[in-house]
């Protein structure tokens, strides 16, 4: 079932300011016309020639003009106005279905509002047709059928014009419905091929045919038509084409370029990182689809930027990218790396005597302190366990003295963890080791749920020599493996303290601290 539509705004009638300057275009425009019309049908064109008594038939037209137009301007505002408008809304108790079904009529009497006010202008325009062609019948009926033509080539253009402009000026209340239920289909509305055919169509075909209608009339009536008369005939009808074409081809281009150069904006910031942004539906037709198609697409790219966040804080920002990539298979590669591994002194203590609340707040800030030292050295936390962190430093991307890296991050947490006991009453103090070699780094798991880690041995001594580490004054110690692998410069700030047999090991291990916490334990 679809949600509830949200109650208000949406849902309101057109606004009256745009009741007014639809009504004052419309009426406008169809003035304009209509004069246009009567000019050319009464003094253009040679009618005059085929009525005995032009004078009085000249009043005649001209009283008909006058009532005629005053009481279609009426009629046609006063009918608009009915006719076109939102239903009103339901009790703001009525249930979700009256609001639903309301919505879906509001939506309706918005889209269909051009098309509405396109009948209320071209019914007076067809009863003009042979209310015209009635009066002009007792003269003459070749000027009745002179006028009903010019009339009704008249009025077709008029009518394009005026329905052009109402639609350009009714484009925010279609906008503010759109908002909310974005268009999937045509409906109503013509589309892009339609609007520019019709340009053509009503604004160049038809005063041309006004044209062929006259060329057509200077060969049948010769007796009527001399050369100069047919060439002003022409210069007129074809100026009137040039300014109704362009006019007509103007008004379409807009309605067709103003959406698309929307979403190209709205492309531009979205490529310059603003995932946020939107483009306002304002049409019905495909532009509309496109515009609500870029929505859908933004959104997408945002809900995928904040999946990447989220996967990049899981798993770290390298791993995210590679995963992404496609760059990583299950069961993963071999790769020379380096592993700092950090174990939070008396967190048993800790959890027994405080609540879990206190506990937890402890945690993060500690970790806080362990994952912006090892991001500012270029490495990544691979997992907390418990009260312990785990961070990699050279998987899965490459990194140039990766073991240099991890013992410079050592010391520099072990001075940032020293700090923070110094100045705050929570416990900071902690167990740091560091070891390099090489590891399987991979994905491991299932097909169906894995995670990216490291396995060998640099991960099992550095877990043991962090238990050395809290035996030693500065607690830091590294393995020589992981020396050996480091710079000169870094592996030079670090001295050896110990050799012993780590846990589980076969082998002896050299415990390096560094050199200016290194002493007697």
């Amino acid at each position: 079932m679809d949600e509830p539509p949200e109650r208000g705004t949406v849902h309101r009638d057109f606004r009256p300011a745009t009741k007014a300057l639809v009504g004052a275009l419309v009426v406008v425009s169809n003035v304009v016309g209509a004069a246009i019309v009567l000019a050319v049908a009464g003094w253009l064109l040679p009618t005059q020639n085929l009525v005995p008594d032009l004078d009085d038939t000249l009043d005649r037209n001209l009283w008909a003009f006058g009532f005629y137009l005053a009481f279609a301007v009426v009629v046609g505002l006063v009918w608009g106005f009915v006719w076109v408008h939102v239903p009103p809304q339901p009790d703001p108790d009525a249930g979700d279905d009256a609001w639903r079904a309301h919505g879906r009529q509001a939506r309706s009497a918005v889209l269909a509002a051009p098309l509405r006010i396109t009948v209320v202008q071209a019914v007076p325009w067809i009863v003009a047709v042979p209310l015209f062609a009635t009066i002009n019948a007792f003269s003459s009926l070749t000027v009745a059928l002179t006028v009903a033509c010019v009339v009704a080539l008249g009025g077709v253009a008029t009518v394009a014009v005026a329905y052009r402009l109402s639609e350009l000026a009714l484009r925010g209340e279609v906008a503010r419905v759109l908002a909310e239920d974005p268009p999937d289909r045509l409906g109503l509305v013509p589309g892009v091929v339609a609007r520019s055919l019709s340009a053509w169509t009503l604004g160049t075909g038809v005063p041309l045919l006004g044209i062929a209608l006259a060329a057509a009339a200077s060969l049948v009536f010769r007796d009527y038509y001399t050369v100069t008369r047919l060439g002003v005939v022409v210069l007129v009808l074809a100026a009137v084409a040039l300014a109704v074409g362009f006019l007509l081809a103007a008004l379409t281009s807009t309605s067709i370029a103003g959406p698309v150069m929307d979403v190209r904006r709205a492309l531009r910031r979205v490529q310059d990182g603003e995932l946020g942004t939107r483009v306002q539906i304002s049409d019905a037709s495909e532009l509309g689809m496109l515009q609500a198609g870029f929505n859908e697409m933004a959104s997408g790219l945002r809900e995928r930027d904040r999946i990447r966040e989220l996967f990049g804080r899981q798993v770290g920002e390298g791993v995210a990218r590679s995963a992404l990539a496609g760059e990583i298979e299950l069961g993963g590669e071999v790769r020379e790396v380096a592993v700092l591994f950090v174990d939070l002194v008396g967190s048993t203590e800790m959890a027994f005597e405080h609540p879990p609340h206190e506990v937890v707040a402890v945690l993060n800030a500690f970790f806080a302190e362990v994952v912006d030292v090892v991001e500012s050295h270029r490495g990544w936390i691979n997992k907390f366990e418990g009260d312990a962190a785990l961070a990699v430093f050279g998987a899965p991307d490459d990194l140039e003295d990766a073991a240099g890296c991890a013992l410079a991050a050592a010391r520099a947490l072990a001075e940032r963890l020293d700090a923070r006991t110094a100045t705050t009453t929570a416990p900071a103090t902690a167990g740091i080791a560091v070891s390099a070699g090489p590891t399987l780094a991979g994905n491991i798991g299932d097909a169906r749920r894995y995670e990216y880690t490291v396995i060998g041995d640099p991960v099992n001594e550095a877990a043991r020599l962090c238990d050395v580490a809290k035996g030693l004054r500065g607690l830091v110690a590294a393995s020589d493996a992981a020396i050996g692998r480091a710079g000169a410069e870094e592996a030079g700030r670090w001295t050896e303290v110990d050799v012993l047999r780590l846990r589980g090991r076969k082998r002896a291990t050299r415990v390096h601290a560094p050199s200016d916490r290194a002493g007697d334990d």
